[in-house]
């Protein structure tokens, strides 16, 4: 799929991956919509990118506020793609040291802006995409989530940010069927360590360690490595229903 012209919306877009995602795409002639809660970010960058850029404040778990993101989306163009790439985590052992239990609304917290967050993002994003002309391929949109190498290898703290994750990378293949017949696409893309914004309030010393466990390249991921990687899912059109992995083996 040529993303040139067309329209992308981008939840988490102001900062870290999704920012990266934002400017690739945006390097790549669509226009973009950036969708995040963070408003001095998210209305920086959109006038920094200029036109073709808007910003819209958006909770991804609140119908309503994804549903006005995408109403921008088509009232800018064709809505072709709509990448998830917001979501938070959570440090928490389900036992604390004193035998105190996980806090029960921290878990769906965590659960709702990655899991509940991005199917909302699929379900209105392919709403609007269903009204798309096709293109040869019977194509007229692609869904790109993100998940964690967590799904499948989560760490001690990690309980509730692995479940929300391996949810989104449960949902990647059935949706992909159900969405079939509408000629929209849906992958799922699961970055290891990343260097984002958060990773970058750590010490020196602990970013190396990071590093130094990643076999091939023993570096953190840059985020313009996840959003090429991204770039490529959208303009392929026979990518489908695939879980994809960028960790350097970790």
């Amino acid at each position: 799929m040529d993303i040139k012209g067309a329209v992308a919306l981008v939840s988490g877009g102001a900062s870290g991956l999704g920012e990266a995602t934002v400017r690739t795409l945006v390097a790549a002639g669509a226009k973009v919509v950036i969708a995040d809660m963070n408003v001095e970010k998210g209305e920086a960058l959109a006038s920094e990118l200029g036109e073709g850029v808007a910003f819209v404040k958006t909770d991804v778990a609140d119908g309503d506020q994804v549903q006005a993101a995408v109403d921008k989306a088509v009232s800018m163009g064709s809505l072709r793609a709509t990448i998830s790439c917001a979501g938070i985590g959570a440090g928490v052992r389900i036992l604390a040291k004193d035998g105190s239990p996980h806090d029960l609304k921290l878990f769906q917290k965590v659960i709702s802006v990655n899991l509940f967050g991005t199917f909302n993002m699929m379900r209105l994003g392919a709403a609007a995409m269903n009204k798309n002309t096709p293109d040869a391929d019977n194509h007229r949109g692609v869904i790109v989530n993100t998940a964690s190498i967590a799904a499948f290898d989560g760490q001690i703290g990690q309980a509730a940010y692995s479940a929300s994750k391996g949810g989104v990378v449960g949902m990647t293949l059935p949706v992909a069927r159900d969405l079939s017949k509408s000629g929209i696409r849906v992958c799922t893309v699961c970055p290891g360590t990343m260097d984002t914004p958060l990773l970058g309030t750590l010490p020196e010393a602990a970013r190396q360690g990071l590093a130094a466990a990643i076999p091939v390249p023993s570096r953190l991921g840059l985020p313009a490595e996840f959003a090429a990687l991204v770039k490529h899912i959208v303009d392929n059109n026979y990518i489908n229903g695939e879980v994809i992995r960028i960790d350097g083996a970790l």
